[in-house]
């Protein structure tokens, strides 16, 4: 079954955020780790992302990052993952190398291909294999790239993919965003939903990732986090700025409406009553031949439409037709 299924479809990455907080707050990893999921699903989100195995998004302040390693063992996410559809959110990962993917493949619902590993062709290939929902990242990647990456999961796999936009600066600045890049991936990528991961600083109207959204993107997704004074932390997304986007992402879809043009329901009355019919300009006699000086267009809609002007003109009355009368095809021969 595919869980990414609505739109929009808002993840929290969590990532690494969780050791962050519980050094601040002084707990152990997993009971943050389960709060923080509890925090999102509280907030509304569909699906949360956690990166396995991979320390080079743990934004702290360390002089020799080579000993960070992920704080959280495989049975702790296991047990992560089962919290998570408890709580009704889609348990997404982020492995970094195919043991991950070994021990967790089980009990998630999808990856992420991180833009590390986009041209990582071995790592794509396996997890492609494992026919699960991918969100393929394609920051600073270029079309060729994309392209390769997306034929490789083909080749294994018929499931969903999502091409996500992002850009590789955190955070990024906002004359970074390119948000009209979702637009392109969206023309070379027609078969295939595109995303957009958000690593801007949220502003108070949430406009980046609002602005995503109706661009196109229908898989959105952005950190979370309770403390944006935490460093490396401040351009995720807390309660209040997804309680403000999900407000903007229902109006867009009310407005937004159909996509194709067409009349709607709310416009039938209002379009035969505005639009015109041809009707006598002046009173034509039995056995007249119309032209058009003979006739008008007036409201509502309810005879011909002026648009056949072509089939009334030259043809000859049967009858009498006062002015101001509809025209009707069987008064004329």
């Amino acid at each position: 079954m595919n869980v990414i299924n609505k739109h929009p479809f808002l993840i929290g990455e969590i990532s690494f955020n969780y050791y962050d907080l519980a050094e601040k707050e002084n707990v152990h990893y997993i009971q943050m780790a389960k709060f923080l999921v509890e925090k999102c699903s509280e907030s509304g989100l569909d699906g949360v992302n956690f990166h396995v195995g991979d320390s080079e998004y743990l934004h702290c302040n360390y002089e020799d990052d080579s000993n960070i390693s992920d704080k959280l063992t495989f049975d702790e996410y296991k047990k992560l993952a089962d919290y998570s559809k408890e709580l009704g959110l889609a348990f997404i990962i982020t492995p970094d190398n195919k043991e991950i993917v070994d021990n967790l493949d089980d009990v998630v619902d999808g990856y992420k291909i991180s833009s590390s590993n986009l041209t990582n062709i071995p790592l794509i290939d396996y997890i492609s294999t494992k026919k699960k929902p991918i969100m393929l990242s394609t920051a600073a990647a270029n079309l060729k790239e994309i392209k390769n990456a997306v034929s490789c999961i083909e080749d294994n796999s018929n499931f969903k993919i999502i091409i996500m936009h992002s850009v590789l600066s955190y955070p990024a600045n906002l004359d970074d965003a390119n948000l009209l890049m979702i637009k392109d991936l969206a023309g070379h990528f027609e078969d295939y939903d595109v995303g957009y991961s958000d690593y801007t600083i949220s502003d108070d109207f949430m406009f980046i990732l609002t602005t995503a959204f109706n661009y196109g993107a229908v898989v959105l997704e952005k950190y979370f986090t309770i403390d944006k004074s935490i460093e490396g932390h401040e351009f995720a997304m807390d309660e209040d700025d997804i309680r403000i986007f999900k407000l903007n992402s229902s109006v867009l879809s009310k407005i937004n409406g159909y996509k194709s043009k067409q009349p709607l329901i709310c416009e039938s009355f209002s379009r035969k009553n505005v639009r015109k019919s041809i009707v006598a300009k002046r009173d034509i006699k039995s056995g007249d031949i119309i032209n058009e000086i003979d006739i008008d267009f007036k409201r509502p809609a309810n005879g011909i439409s002026p648009e056949k002007i072509d089939e009334i003109i030259g043809k000859k009355v049967n009858y009498d037709i006062p002015k101001g009368s509809l025209i009707e095809y069987d008064m004329l021969s």
